[in-house]
């Protein structure tokens, strides 16, 4: 069990809290408390700054082992074990990826339930992503109308939900596991659900807007043939 309580799974509006470093290392720094998103899922990790005795650390990344370890700049200053720091997650990356991983999720709500394609990858950085798709033809129009039917239930303001359910309760829910293989591990006991309300519900580890209108624009930029039946949509996020 991890020894950093993840903050940013409780709150995931939080950008700045107190912690205590457990260990400062070569291999990184790890906290009592941390808002820091690992990384996971397609979704990039975080990136910010501890401050410490008139001293800051800049964070450039974060790894999720047995513990969340944090990844500092070379060339800052490592705060020792027990030392008492301010975090603080740099804000607009942070949005950004939220506002793009939801709209993730839209797209993908909305190509499984138009089309009843599954996931197969897909990768983000701020404000841009791609996802593929199991889709064996393309029919005329495809591109517009996933867009089309994105910003339509973007405009719609649905509620993004997450929760955490039981393992078995939650693979009750039909249509749970949107990629084409279970990604979730068997030592999983508890599944965290997003849920778009009314579109997409699905097990996921990432952080997220509160609502679809909270997302802005999507463009879908590019459809493209990956192979046989594999598709990739690449989209931009835009306010």
């Amino acid at each position: 069990m991890s020894r950093t309580h993840r903050l940013e799974l409780d709150d995931q509006a939080l950008r700045e809290w107190d912690a205590v470093v457990l260990y400062s290392g070569p291999d990184g720094i790890v906290l009592d408390r941390s808002a820091f998103y690992p990384g996971g899922g397609g979704q990039p990790p975080d990136h910010g700054v501890l401050l410490w005795g008139g001293a800051q650390t800049r964070i450039v990344g974060a790894r999720k082992g047995d513990d969340i370890c944090l990844v500092p700049l070379d060339a800052d200053p490592l705060p020792p074990a027990g030392t008492a720091v301010r975090g603080a997650v740099e804000d607009a990356r942070r949005t950004a990826l939220m506002r793009t991983h939801s709209g993730l999720h839209v797209l993908c709500g909305v190509v499984f339930r138009d089309f009843g394609a599954l996931v197969t990858g897909g990768n983000m950085e701020p404000l841009t992503a791609r996802m593929d798709f199991n889709l064996e033809t393309v029919p005329p129009g495809f591109k517009e109308a996933v867009e089309d039917a994105c910003n339509a239930e973007i405009r719609l303001d649905r509620r993004i939900v997450v929760r955490e359910l039981p393992r078995d309760e939650a693979f009750q829910i039909p249509d749970i596991i949107r990629t084409a293989t279970n990604l979730v591990p068997e030592d999983v006991k508890e599944v965290r659900i997003v849920d778009i309300v009314g579109l997409d519900q699905q097990a996921d580890g990432g952080t997220h807007v509160a609502s679809t209108a909270q997302v802005g624009r999507i463009c879908v930029v590019k459809v493209e043939n990956k192979g046989k039946g594999f598709r990739r949509l690449r989209i931009t996020v835009a306010d």
